[in-house]
């Protein structure tokens, strides 16, 4: 009975990795990836031209222990490589032109796998994972209507900028990328009371001490995926981004369905192109949007139309607020859901409403008295 057990769960492993893509052999030759040999190097790595010193501590424990946490995670890495092609050249492109290490790229996939719209508990946002303040104090829009921390191209030119800033402060790339994870002052303190400005000798919080060779994983395996048994073909890889850009004057709250239907597309799509806004809206100001790719031409000529339709209606559903109303009265006797009311709106839940506002409520129902 136990060897029966023994060849059904080795038979289900073999056909979980050989659907994952840990091997294209046939089942007959499927072979595991060799961990041991994956942890063994010709020489050593190298983050942003700095050499990793491997007999120093357990600095080669805790690269090994990070590769191998990543390895493990294999459906995590298949993401990772197929973000990538969407992304990274975005990214290889400001580090260039800014004359940075090109390795600096892969702390966006440790922060947050390249996804926009990734948070933290401590209210970090975005592809580097900014704090709003430092966010703001690197250029970035960060409020209601507005977060630029999810936007590709505005946080990676923020980063380049913190992380240059860092590096000539600290003096090397290694306790650049620290600070950059647990903040510069706290890194300054701990160089002073410790005594040295080495960054595989400090004793730092733990998630610094292994972030750099989290990062340095994810360098390894991208940089030669085959290494490691990743086999994507280049049908796998999501597209890179295309797209126009166009810059939009608004002189009020524009809803973004009008600009959709101006690019000829969907909301959804518009919102996965330009992931900084937030809510359904354009606020009152200028605007550079990113539309799907050959939607310009034309754009403005169909947009100005929409708009005029869209500000018609708007006035043609303007309810103003009685005295004892209240919203969720409002929303029953319109007959629409109380959380439409806050986005067509923009309310905000901690803030009442007041005899004479005035309310954009679309409804077949009667606006009026």
């Amino acid at each position: 009975m136990l060897r029966i057990k023994f060849i059904i769960i080795f038979l289900g492993i073999a056909l979980l990795t050989n659907a994952s893509g840990w091997c294209q052999a046939p089942l007959r030759s499927v072979r595991l990836p060799s961990l041991v040999s994956a942890l063994r190097f010709s020489e050593p790595p190298a983050f942003c031209g700095e050499t990793i010193p491997m007999d120093i501590g357990d600095v080669r424990e805790r690269l090994e222990k990070a590769l191998l946490l990543a390895l493990w995670d294999r459906p995590q890495v298949i993401l990772w490589l197929k973000r990538a092609n969407r992304y990274m050249p975005i990214i290889t492109r400001a580090l260039k032109e800014n004359r940075m290490p090109d390795d600096l790229k892969y702390i966006t996939v440790i922060e947050s796998a390249l996804r926009p719209h990734a948070g933290s508990v401590k209210g970090a946002m975005g592809f580097w994972q900014f704090m709003p303040a430092t966010g703001r104090k690197y250029g970035l829009t960060v409020n209601s209507d507005l977060d630029e921390r999810r936007s590709i191209f505005a946080s990676t030119r923020a980063a380049v900028q913190y992380l240059k800033a860092l590096h000539a402060q600290f003096g090397s790339w290694a306790l650049a990328a620290a600070a950059f994870n647990m903040g510069e002052q706290g890194l300054h303190t701990a160089i002073l009371t410790q005594k040295t400005d080495n960054y595989y000798q400090l004793y730092l919080p733990l998630e610094t001490q292994h972030y750099l060779f989290k990062i340095l994983a994810a360098k390894l395996i991208l940089s030669d995926p085959q290494r490691y048994r990743f086999y994507l073909k280049k049908s796998d890889y999501y597209p890179p981004l295309t797209f126009d850009r166009v810059e939009i004057k608004c002189d009020q709250k524009t809803s973004i369905s009008v600009i959709a239907e101006a690019a000829d597309t969907q909301f959804k799509v518009i919102k996965d192109l330009n992931p900084a806004i937030r809510g359904y809206d354009l606020v009152k100001g200028n605007h550079r949007l990113l539309i799907p790719k050959g939607t310009a031409q034309g754009f403005f000529e169909r947009l100005k139309p929409l708009l005029a339709q869209s500000r018609q209606k708007a006035r043609e559903h303007i309810y103003v607020v009685r005295p004892g109303d209240n919203l969720a009265a409002i929303a029953k006797r319109f007959n629409v859901p109380l959380p439409v009311l806050f986005i067509w709106n923009r309310l905000d839940l901690n803030k009442p409403i007041h005899p004479g506002d005035k309310l954009v409520i679309y409804s077949q129902k009667r606006i009026g008295p």
